[in-house]
């Protein structure tokens, strides 16, 4: 048996199942798993409608699959504020995770959750 790792819990709960908690590990799994957004049937849809279209990423001269859906020209936040469908297909385009990673540093300083 062991005690939760967790300050101030103490719960006591058998060796093998980690340094936490049932309560504390499930508290840290939906910490973990907080952006639901890229989960839903929608997106899944509009994930696999862009990366069917834009098999290569979009950006001249590159030559390496698309691997990310990529809201553009506008993000995700502004076409919800738009009143705009943010998983009809042709508000995406599909990047590989390079590109992907430079627009997002390029566009949202701190990152997709800032």
């Amino acid at each position: 048996m062991r005690v939760c790792n967790v300050a101030g819990c103490g719960v006591i709960y058998p060796t093998d199942e980690g340094g936490r908690c049932p309560t504390h590990r499930r508290e840290a799994r939906q910490a973990r798993v907080s952006n639901k957004v890229n989960s839903t049937r929608g997106h899944l849809a509009f994930r696999d409608a862009v990366l069917t279209r834009d098999v290569v990423c979009v950006i001249p001269d590159c030559v390496q699959w698309a691997t990310v859906a990529d809201h553009y020209p506008r993000d995700r936040k502004t076409l919800v504020d738009l009143g705009l469908n943010p998983n009809d297909p042709q508000y995406g385009r599909g990047l590989c995770s390079v590109h992907h990673n430079q627009h997002t540093a390029a566009t949202s300083p701190g990152g997709f959750r800032a």
